[in-house]
C-alpha cells in the first residue's frame, strides 16, 4: 500500500514533505467578504458600545463646537468688552461638558426608544425624541 501525501488545511504539503517545494498552486478566485444577516452587525455594535465606556463623540470636533458657541454667547451678550480677549478652556472643562452631554443624548436615546417600543415600532423618529423630551418636562431630563 502507497502513502499518500497530506495536506493542511490551506491545502498545502507540510514543508518538511519532499512534494512541497515542488508543488505550483495557482491562488484560486479572490475569497468574497463575509456577509452577515441582516441585524447581526448592529447587535453586535450595541453590544460592543454598551461594554465600553469610551467617550463616543470625537474629542477635537466637540471642543470646537464648544468654543463657538461660547464665543457666540459671549459676542451677543458682552457684545464688545470680551469679545476680542475670547474665554480659555481648560481640558478637564471641556472633558466633564462632552461626558455630561453624552449622557444626556444616551439617556434621551433611551428614553425615545421606549416611546418607538410603545408604538409598535423599532426605528426611533423626530417624534419619539420629541415625545421624551416633551414629557420629560422643562428641564428635559438634566439630573
Amino acid at each position: 500500500m502507497q502513502q499518500q501525501a497530506y495536506l493542511d488545511r490551506r491545502g498545502l504539503y507540510p514543508s518538511s514533505h519532499p512534494l512541497s517545494a515542488r508543488t505550483v498552486y495557482e491562488p484560486s478566485a479572490p475569497e468574497r467578504k463575509r456577509r452577515y444577516k441582516p441585524g447581526t452587525v448592529a447587535l453586535r455594535e450595541i453590544r460592543r458600545y454598551q461594554r465600553s465606556t469610551d467617550l463616543l463623540i470625537s474629542k477635537l470636533p466637540f471642543a470646537r463646537v464648544v468654543r463657538e458657541v461660547a464665543d457666540e454667547f459671549i459676542e451677543a451678550n458682552y457684545a464688545s468688552s470680551a469679545s476680542a480677549v475670547g474665554l480659555r478652556w481648560q481640558s478637564s472643562a471641556i472633558l466633564a461638558l462632552q461626558e455630561a452631554t453624552e449622557a444626556f443624548l444616551v439617556h434621551l436615546f433611551e428614553d425615545a426608544n421606549l416611546c418607538a417600543i410603545h408604538a409598535k415600532r423599532v426605528t426611533i423618529m423626530q417624534r419619539d425624541i420629541q415625545l421624551a423630551r416633551r414629557i420629560r418636562g422643562h428641564w428635559g431630563g438634566v439630573r
